[in-house]
């Protein structure tokens, strides 16, 4: 009886994943699709902020790609070195002059993260104030991870974009790195993962509650992010895209789509590798909370790993049941798998890397009760208690925290 409960459920949950979860499996909502017409007014002006601690490795490849853009407007670039010690200012710079850049390059010093603040976050907040403070404001800032390469045509797609919709933030999820034997059979399933919390579609729909953002990739209009309170509204949030694009959601239209222009250099060799990325933030999405935690875990074990042990092991009717589920989760893979250019048939084995997955949630709520939790390059920031650096704050509070921090 408890077999063919637990079997009907993950049914019932796959049919509901797949026919109102805003089609999140089939990857419609592309940059390819990104509407508007024709490069960027050459009045256009646009300033990418860079956030950026210890990426000498990667940052000439990025910057250099950014330097590199086919845009007709005017764009410069500020890099926030954010206390790195192995020289990613000094790479930057001379990456700018080998590009005969110089001049659009400008590098600011970060102190790191004050009290409550993530440390990416108030990276891009020092950037953000820079900008503002700029005689001639750009009508765009771009935030851009400094471990990603850009194609060419990526700014000028993003503006008219943008424009078109008449968006106030415009994000793209980078294409990960999917070479390593961990990588090419867990990197899917982030994408995959993720398209399912934050269905691409709804978050697009101005209708629609959902709201979330890719932080590899922001184009934002500065006047609305000023008016949603900047970075101070969500600077202790670990998941500072998704909370960026909840922010953003309330000042007007946004959108988020998947690319292949944008390609990230981050390698994830080792399975280690990827567990520390997702065991970083992995129980923040629950909100530290334990609950949600025991709710996650049945959901995973009911939706990912009963149907092929109930299909292999279990009775009628489970069995037939789970053998359903197992199909229609594999089905609902396969695009991912296509969309990184791997075999459709590693989609009957997602419950194994979905096993994974629940793993490093459990091993990210453990770290966080010893005090561990959201570490990232020496710095632990996910402190027990979140309650008030987590949610977002009232204009009130917004303006007193300027105040004080002015």
């Amino acid at each position: 009886m408890l077999a063919t409960l637990i079997s009907v459920i993950g049914l019932f949950a796959w049919l509901y994943l797949i026919a109102l979860r805003g089609a999140f499996w089939r990857l419609t909502e592309h940059d390819g699709n990104l509407s508007g017409k024709g490069g960027a007014d050459p009045a256009t002006y646009v300033v990418a902020i860079v956030p950026a601690r210890n990426e000498a490795d990667v940052i000439e490849k990025s910057l250099s790609s950014l330097f590199a853009q086919e845009f007709n407007g005017r764009f410069d670039v500020v890099l926030v070195d954010d206390e790195s010690d192995d020289g990613t200012a000094e790479a930057a710079r001379r990456c700018a002059a080998a590009r005969g850049a110089a001049d659009r390059l400008t590098v600011l010093s970060s102190r790191g993260p004050d009290a409550g603040w993530t440390g990416k976050l108030a990276a891009m907040q020092r950037g953000f104030d820079h900008v503002r403070r700029l005689s001639l404001g750009p009508e765009f800032v771009l935030f851009c991870d400094a471990d990603i390469e850009f194609s060419p045509n990526v700014l000028a797609r993003l503006v008219s974009g943008a424009k078109a919709r008449g968006a106030v933030l415009t994000s793209l999820m980078v294409k990960l790195r999917c070479e390593s034997v961990a990588e090419r059979w867990l990197v899917p399933a982030f994408i995959f993962f993720f398209q399912k919390l934050y269905p691409f579609r709804h978050v697009n729909d101005p209708e629609h509650a959902a709201a979330g953002a890719a932080g590899g990739v922001m184009l934002a209009r500065p006047e609305a992010l000023a008016a949603a309170g900047g970075f101070r509204a969500i600077r202790g949030a670990l998941i500072d895209d998704c909370a960026l694009g909840a922010l953003m959601k309330a000042q007007g239209p946004i959108w988020l789509g998947l690319t292949e222009d944008v390609q990230s250099l981050r390698a994830y060799p080792r399975l280690a590798d990827i567990s520390r990325m997702i065991v970083r933030s992995a129980y923040a999405q629950l909100s530290y909370s334990p609950w949600r935690l025991a709710g996650a875990l049945f959901g995973m074990a009911a939706a990912y790993l009963a149907p092929p042990y109930l299909a292999l092991f279990g009775e009628s009717p489970a069995r037939e049941a789970a053998l359903v589920s197992w199909i229609l989760m594999a089905q609902a893979y396969m695009p991912t798998l296509k969309f990184y250019g791997l075999s459709r048939l590693r989609a009957f084995a997602l419950p194994g890397v979905a096993a994974c997955y629940t793993w490093f949630t459990v091993e990210s709520a453990w770290r966080h009760l010893r005090g561990r939790g959201g570490e990232w390059k020496g710095r632990y920031q996910a402190p027990r208690a979140q309650s008030a650096s987590q949610r977002l704050e009232t204009p009130g509070e917004i303006e007193a925290n300027r105040e004080i921090e002015a």
